[in-house]
């Protein structure tokens, strides 16, 4: 029997092309998180008020809406490779402007565009992940891709904790220091083929059939990924059936699952704060730890995604809501118990967070693949950013009121998801987006 795509082992290639496009989420993770130390110091150097600091934090993911929106179908039509590159080029430059930024309004763009190469990425690198991941090992591979996204976070983290002691202007340093693992993606990166099932939906036969025998040997065929690449797809299709339910809920369950979690990832020193957990520098090693316990949580679903998409997606909304509860129903919870709870939501959350790489790359077909992935993207962040910008007001006001809220959103992501998952697991590409 010929070696085909879907059901071969998964090889060196397979896990260098994952954590090729791993290494984009590392970076999204860094520079989305590495805000959250700048903030403070930010918000000091330019005397602003809330509202300021909400759209500085929340610029990135503005970016991300159009540019999930509007490179999602840009790589549909030209290809996986040249946006792939493209979007990490935008982190090298944009980070290094950022160390010459001298008013809010020049950080508001600069983070507008490089959430822009953000959205573009996040539409790329689960699209090329899945369409290499042979089929019992997507699930998995994935969950190590997205991953990369909480290692970024921690990583940054303990990087800005590091550079607090440079005085006032370390802001400029830290945002300026995504340009280093960005270098260093886009150099691994380079070597990365095409995607044999674009090219086989562009009708490029020959180029499909020479990548994937490059990858699994000279016997190696295309026969089960036909299926998947004979429709070329239009935007529209999204919203007709049988993809508009399809639509609703990744976006839905996307947007809830993010809303809390960056809206914490941003604020978290600030958060830990206000529970009278540290002061200082403590705060910022306190918000550390929990992301250590995050990266954890991430790996936690290699566990479970395999087991069931929907089962997985449904426990944790419903185990999540639970830790934001009890930080908004507690009056002068204990420093343990604090952290004990937002442990608990971070794994909790970040357990079910391949599914936002998994789903959209399962339930829509190659030549709508990554302009489902990015017009997902888009939505969600519009739901982050409104998280993001009003966090430091909703926190300002009352931080247990901001759990509370955290805790419905998790909630109303549970119902979406108990009326539209669907059970993808087992099943191939072409099967799974039929």
């Amino acid at each position: 029997m010929a070696t085909t795509l879907e059901r071969a082992r998964p090889s060196r290639t397979h896990w260098l092309i994952t954590m090729y496009a791993g290494g984009g989420e590392f970076c999204d993770g860094y520079i989305l998180s590495i805000i959250g130390v700048a903030l403070p110091l930010v918000t000091g150097a330019f005397s602003l008020d809330a509202a300021g600091a909400g759209l500085i934090g929340s610029a990135s993911l503005i970016g991300m809406f159009v540019g999930g929106l509007v490179f999602g179908r840009v790589t549909d039509l030209v290809g996986r490779q040249k946006v792939y590159l493209f979007d990490i080029a935008a982190f090298i430059l944009l980070s290094v402007l950022q160390l010459f930024a001298d008013a809010p309004w020049q950080l508001v763009v600069l983070r507008l565009l490089m959430g822009v190469a953000i959205g573009a990425d996040f539409a790329i690198a689960g699209t090329i992940a899945s369409e290499f991941a042979p089929q019992r090992s997507r699930g998995p591979l994935l969950v190590v891709m997205v991953t990369m996204w909480s290692v970024g976070a921690a990583v940054a983290y303990v990087v800005g904790w590091a550079m607090l002691s440079a005085g006032p202007e370390a802001w400029r340093w830290m945002l300026a220091s995504s340009a280093i693992p960005a270098a260093l993606i886009l150099f691994l990166r380079m070597g990365t083929p095409e995607s044999p099932r674009w090219l086989l939906s562009k009708g490029r036969v020959d180029e499909a059939r020479a990548v994937v025998r490059q990858m699994l040997g000279p016997d190696a065929d295309l026969s089960d990924i036909e299926a998947d690449t004979g429709a070329t797809g239009r935007y529209r299709d999204m919203f007709h059936r049988p993809y508009l339910r399809r639509t609703v809920f990744v976006c839905v369950f996307w947007a809830c699952q993010l809303l809390p979690i960056y809206a914490i990832s941003t604020y978290e020193p600030t958060i830990l704060h206000s529970f009278g957990l540290a002061t200082g520098d403590a705060a910022y090693l306190g918000a550390v730890v929990i992301q250590i316990f995050y990266v954890l949580g991430s790996l936690s679903g290699a566990l479970f995604v395999n087991r069931g998409r929907r089962t997985l997606l449904l426990w944790s909304f419903a185990i999540s809501a639970l830790p934001l509860l009890g930080l908004a129903a507690l009056d002068g919870p204990s420093a343990i118990t604090v952290v004990t709870l937002f442990v608990v939501f971070g794994v909790a959350s970040f357990a079910s967070q391949c599914l936002q790489a998994i789903y959209p790359s399962e339930l829509f077909p190659t030549g709508i693949r990554a302009t489902a992935n990015g017009f997902a993207t888009g939505i969600s962040r519009v739901g982050a950013a409104l998280g993001t910008f009003g966090a430091p007001i909703l926190l300002g006001y009352s931080t247990r009121l901001a759990m509370l809220v955290g805790a419905v959103i998790a909630v109303v992501g549970w119902l979406v998801s108990y009326w539209l998952a669907p059970e993808t697991s087992g099943k191939t590409l072409s099967e799974s987006s039929r």
